[in-house]
């Protein structure tokens, strides 16, 4: 009876990056921020954004649903909670953007190629890998 009693409290876990919350992150600089991302990210984002990257980074402050080609852009705090639709080469693939994908590219989440999945031996397959055992 002692077991009913009792109540399970879930304690809700806090996103941290590096020792900052999410909210910092937010409220942080591009300079700051890239002083705490690897070491590829702060490169590129120390060389600057290309006009097309800018241009992404003001559509998705204006809305939710963005389409985009750029799959080697950069993750950046203000893009969470944000979906974003990604081409992978063929169609595009909506990814809704986690505080775990921070740092990460877009292109990562959008795979350009499928899984295989074999099925079983066609018609014209030899003999040994048509046969199915009894047991």
């Amino acid at each position: 009876m002692a077991k009913k009693d009792r109540k399970v409290q879930r304690v809700e876990k806090i996103y941290s990056y590096r020792g900052y919350t999410l909210e910092e992150l937010r409220k942080m600089d591009i300079i700051t921020l890239s002083s705490i991302l690897p070491s590829r990210i702060r490169r590129k984002i120390n060389r600057g954004f290309r006009n097309s990257e800018k241009k992404l980074l003001k559509r998705m402050k204006e809305k939710n649903n963005v389409r985009t080609h750029l799959r080697d852009m950069i993750i950046l705090p203000s893009m969470v909670g944000r979906t974003v639709k990604i081409h992978n080469g063929k169609e595009f693939i909506s990814v809704e953007i986690q505080p775990d994908m921070i740092g990460h590219y877009l292109g990562e989440f959008a795979l350009t190629r499928k899984e295989v999945k074999h099925g079983s031996a066609g018609l014209g397959a030899t003999r040994s890998s048509k046969f199915i055992p009894l047991k």
